[in-house]
């Protein structure tokens, strides 16, 4: 048996050197749990970044995923299969969409909405052709494709990527004056994140988008909101803006659509944006494929009928009041929205990475984001229990510094 040592060594021998994740090396999950190649168990408390937000290996999406890959995994879109059209049924009525437009990663639904945006503008909306302008928020994170990394305001990301792709504007997130005097009759859409999550969990003020639609209405401009890490019950709600209780022009989801099984994401839109694009237009040999829709609608399944939306809601609540009882001056604020949850520290605690290793070696796995800020989003299936065992965890490590 090789031991963790041995695979780091072979990461750092072979790989690309653009991520610096946490020295654990993984063989095996289940639920909430997860195992590294000595046996050591810990508690996932980010869940691949809210992919597995059914909780690793989930049987019943396992079981669906084995079936289909037994029949047909591929068609490409030149032709139909059997299990498009009732992902496209299902999603939309769980979301009351009117259209779906499948696709691979969360970058390329982004891109995807930024397509069918501008050409709503110039067809619908009757712009100048070349003019379109999209709004979007400092510090927002919508992907890592060239065009998105270009209205990226994380000098990181960004320094050496250029030239950049044209044609957005960047105001502050939470803030509607600054989105009311931006808008132009150029404008076409504002994307913007419910939550930012990898911004360090930035949870506007109440309302935020209910204004932000009026905004978006009274001036003919789309809303899009990326969903793809607050979706899909994350934040306590099936997705984050039935908080404001309203309903985006194009919401994207991705990550947890197919439970951590199979890269699957989607565009859900209104038939008037949605129908812009024509054959030829825009595509993936991917997208749609009989295997990420089968795997997707069963994970959307097991989401609703084991109640782990409600689940997030509660114990997240729970979870969030619990690590606001932690007492260290270091401690700058804890903030979040069901099982999204985010503690800033002070620039004096060193960074939030000495915490994140500390966690690890006691048997939680977490991640920094933003140098100061340690995230805390573990799968919807967790119990008060798991939660319980997790406070005592961060305590002694927030006690001991």
């Amino acid at each position: 048996m090789m031991l963790s040592q041995e695979y780091l060594h072979l990461e750092e021998q072979y790989g690309a050197r653009n991520y610096k994740p946490l020295d654990v090396v993984l063989n095996r999950g289940e639920g909430v749990w997860v195992w590294d190649v000595e046996g050591s168990k810990y508690l996932d408390c980010l869940s691949a970044y809210s992919a597995v937000n059914q909780g690793h290996c989930h049987p019943k999406i396992m079981e669906t995923m084995i079936e289909q890959a037994r029949k047909l995994t591929l068609t490409s879109r030149a032709f139909r299969n059997d299990q498009l059209g009732l992902f496209y049924r299902d999603l939309c009525e769980l979301t009351n969409s009117h259209k779906i437009l499948p696709m691979n990663t969360g970058a390329e639904a982004v891109e995807t909405t930024i397509k069918a945006a501008r050409k709503w503008g110039y067809t619908v909306k009757g712009l100048p052709r070349e003019q379109a302008e999209i709004i979007v928020c400092e510090r927002n994170f919508h992907g890592r494709t060239i065009t998105i990394t270009g209205f990226s305001t994380d000098d990181n990301s960004r320094k050496y990527f250029g030239p950049y792709t044209p044609g957005f504007k960047i105001i502050p997130f939470d803030d509607v004056k600054a989105l009311q005097e931006a808008i132009t009759p150029c404008t076409v859409a504002l994307m913007v994140e419910p939550i930012q999550g990898e911004a360090g969990v930035i949870v506007p003020a109440p309302g935020y988008l209910r204004e932000v639609k009026q905004v978006c209405e009274s001036k003919s401009v789309l809303l899009i909101l990326d969903e793809i890490q607050t979706g899909l019950g994350r934040t306590g709600k099936l997705l984050a803006e039935e908080h404001d209780g309203i309903e985006a022009d194009l919401t994207i989801v991705g990550k947890a659509l197919a439970g951590g099984f199979y890269p699957i994401s989607a565009v859900m839109s209104n038939t008037e944006v949605m129908d812009v694009l024509q054959p030829g237009e825009h595509g993936s040999t991917f997208g749609g494929n009989p295997l990420a829709c089968a795997v997707a609608r069963t994970a959307l399944q097991v989401l609703i009928e084991e109640g782990m939306i409600e689940n997030a809601s509660e114990v997240g609540a729970y979870f969030l009041y619990g690590l606001k009882q932690i007492n260290n001056p270091l401690i700058k604020e804890i903030r979040g929205q069901g099982l999204m949850i985010g503690m800033e520290l002070y620039p004096e605690a060193g960074g939030a990475r000495r915490y994140c290793e500390e966690l690890k070696k006691k048997g939680l796995l977490c991640k920094e984001t933003h140098d100061h800020v340690i995230r805390f989003a573990p799968p919807l299936v967790i119990t008060k229990a798991d939660i319980d065992w997790a406070l005592n965890i961060i305590e002694d490590v927030f006690t001991a510094k």
